[in-house]
């Protein structure tokens, strides 16, 4: 599954209060991520967020479009409230109001993936048990 992880520059001291910020998200009613012809374009299969000094990072694994799974972000209103709550603590606004604006900022501050590993979550019949 690929993976993408954005970053969000931070003031610097105000680790425990962006923490607080995502302890209490509202996660989405669903994973599947509609397509604009509402057909599924893909799914969200599992997000972390990590902090250090100044940088926050948002770490998503997803299948599918991922434009579809930015979009799909976008409207989510536990996102919404989660990025108007950040920011009095970033470093530099974000444009995170519109549909557009999300997708603009996403894409800018995106992390170019230099390598991704996985093994497969859930073994075939013929797995071994020493694999299990």
């Amino acid at each position: 599954m690929p993976y993408a992880a954005i970053t969000y520059d931070i003031k610097g001291g105000c680790e425990d209060e962006v923490a607080e910020v995502f302890s209490n998200f509202r996660r989405p009613a669903g994973n599947v991520v509609p397509g604009a012809d509402g057909a599924r374009a893909g799914r969200i299969l599992a997000t972390a967020v990590f902090i250090r000094d100044s940088t926050l990072v948002r770490f998503i694994e997803y299948e599918g479009d991922l434009d579809a799974v930015i979009r799909f972000m976008a409207a989510q209103p536990g996102v919404a409230e989660v990025e108007r709550k950040l920011a009095p603590y970033l470093n530099k606004p974000r444009d995170t109001g519109t549909v557009e604006g999300f997708m603009k900022t996403f894409q800018a501050s995106q992390l170019r993936c230099i390598t991704q590993f996985a093994v497969p979550r859930h073994p075939g019949p013929s797995a071994s048990a020493a694999d299990q």
